[in-house]
């Protein structure tokens, strides 16, 4: 057994020993504080480049992609052939729509502004708040479906699947973990640049990431205690992962001239994802 998989098992009897939404509020702190440390870099560097940003905001969108498949939609789908014999489809379609509509009504309630967007195409409710208010409502949203797939997934050990699932758990952790220390970078960096302090700059960075504890140990709660659920919950991430990723993150990416070194980010997340969840999961 290489040294990989033994610290693979050694996480997965932890995360047994401690309890589904234990193991939800630790490997969700584990993904905000990989942010807190992207959000660091900007007490180092002023500014930074846009193909980079651009490559990493392509990486994130790969990652995000990957997991929705191999970590969501695919575990869905094999226990809907437990749960709903005969209609293995019906909960991951369902949960798939009803997550993108979930994030869809957030996306027109909620004011906020996407990264490089200017103030005129704020979205959600017309508001006076100021800019880098409505920056970090719009980062927030976008790790609700984050926290929200991991904690599901730990809840879905407390249903008997602990074998199944908890690597995959894991796998999906590391993956959002890794995909959020650019993603605080890329937070700090423009409001370290429209003019806010290093440590304002830093404080909102990770500050974004901080609802993905909160919407990880409520979807283990969730799954835990309304066990049919657990196909649904598992599309519905998905869904609204696949919703930010279109909605948000692509779209940003195309605002430069640097779109093909976005695809290649994209492709890299993609890949680092996909071996992730094979590999562990």
């Amino acid at each position: 057994m290489t040294l990989v998989h033994c610290c693979v098992k050694e996480l997965e009897d932890f995360f047994i020993r401690i309890g589904p939404v234990y193991a939800a509020l630790v490997a969700t702190t584990f993904t905000w504080s990989v942010t807190a440390l992207g959000a660091a870099f900007v007490f180092f560097f002023k500014s930074m480049r846009r193909s980079i940003y651009d490559a990493m905001l392509g990486f994130t969108g790969g990652v995000m992609i990957a997991a929705s498949f191999w970590s969501l939609l695919a575990p869905s789908i094999t226990y809907s052939e437990k749960l709903y014999p005969g209609y293995a489809w019906m909960p991951a379609a369902v949960g798939f729509v009803l997550g993108a509509l979930f994030l869809y009504s957030l996306d027109k309630l909620l004011p906020h502004l996407h990264i490089n967007f200017g103030e005129e195409e704020s979205e959600g409710m017309k508001t006076k708040w100021h800019k880098t208010t409505l920056l970090l409502l719009a980062i927030t949203l976008h790790n609700i479906p984050e926290g929200l797939a991991v904690g599901v997934l730990f809840g879905a050990a407390a249903g008997g699947y602990a074998q199944d699932m908890i690597p995959a758990a894991i796998a999906l952790a590391l993956g959002i973990g890794i995909q959020n220390f650019p993603e605080g970078l890329a937070v700090a960096m423009p409001l370290r640049r429209l003019g806010a302090s290093r440590f304002k700059s830093f404080w909102y960075g990770q500050l974004s990431a901080v609802v993905e504890p909160v919407a990880g140990v409520l979807g283990a709660i969730a799954v835990i205690y309304i066990q049919p659920f657990l196909p649904f919950a598992l599309a519905f991430a998905a869904g609204a992962m696949i919703y930010v990723v279109v909605e948000e993150v692509i779209p940003e990416t195309q605002r430069d001239k640097y779109t093909d070194v976005a695809v290649l980010g994209f492709i890299g997340g993609f890949t680092v994802m996909m071996i992730l969840d094979v590999a562990l999961g």
